[in-house]
């Protein structure tokens, strides 16, 4: 889906967006719709701007989860903790980059994400056991691949390069242990990256919209929509404004 509004942002670059990495960061997200995602895209566009590649503004991402057998991270999910990791292979389609990374959220609420690159996605982390058991809380061998996502990415940067603001549109699941699949056309995931307590020029926006913070874990969901066997209580309120939304 191409939203033509993105033609009136001015551009930055890749290795611009360098400035603001935030690889240990705060993160907020949002949850919204189809609708309404354009009428914020209406009022950022004087305030961000919006990453260019080669002319491109939307961007194809296609994600692996891994977890224990036993859903060990998805239960730390489930269960409420605040320190928790996920573990994920992430292909940037358009251009054939691929890697592995590890996400530590702290009980601050503040998010560090390590990575390395890797040549392909697979099922297989034995390779990189060394990454996974200094950055991670797991051994490659206790790790299986559970679910895929794919999805279509906006990432904007506030003209004072002070935040991210990535905006995730067409969400579908495929689930590797039993094969159901999951779509989500109309969910909007926006989620708001920046160091500190920076006041965000996005948030009065957000606010007049009433887009509304919103835990959503791509991973946690996706389980939720394609492994009617586990457990998720916590996430059952979630899941209903979810489905709501999506219509």
């Amino acid at each position: 889906m191409q939203f033509e509004i993105l033609d009136s942002f001015k551009p930055v670059t890749l290795a611009e967006m360098s400035a603001v990495r935030l690889m240990n960061r705060v993160d907020t997200k949002y949850l919204t719709t189809i609708p309404v995602l354009k009428a914020l895209l209406e009022l950022l566009s004087k305030e961000y701007y919006v990453q260019d590649t080669d002319g491109l503004r939307l961007f194809p991402y296609h994600t692996v989860y891994f977890d224990t057998p036993e859903h060990r991270m998805y239960m730390m999910h489930l269960s409420g903790k605040k320190t928790r990791q996920k573990i994920r292979m992430r292909t940037y389609v358009n251009s054939d980059v691929h890697f592995l990374e590890i996400k530590n959220k702290n009980n601050k609420g503040r998010t560090k994400k390590k990575r390395i690159s890797i040549e392909a996605i697979t099922g297989e982390t034995a390779p990189y056991e060394e990454f996974i058991t200094r950055y991670s809380a797991f051994s490659s061998r206790q790790l299986v691949p559970h679910i895929e996502n794919f999805f279509n990415r906006i990432t904007l940067v506030n003209h004072d390069f002070t935040e991210r603001l990535t905006i995730d549109t067409g969400l579908r699941f495929h689930n590797l242990i039993n094969d159901r699949t999951c779509e989500l056309p109309n969910i909007v995931v926006i989620e708001l990256k920046r160091d500190g307590t920076i006041v965000s020029p996005a948030q009065k926006h957000l606010n007049h919209l009433r887009i509304k913070a919103s835990g959503f874990s791509k991973y946690c969901m996706g389980m939720v929509f394609t492994s009617p066997e586990l457990k998720f209580n916590r996430f059952k309120a979630r899941k209903r404004y979810v489905e709501k939304m999506n219509g």
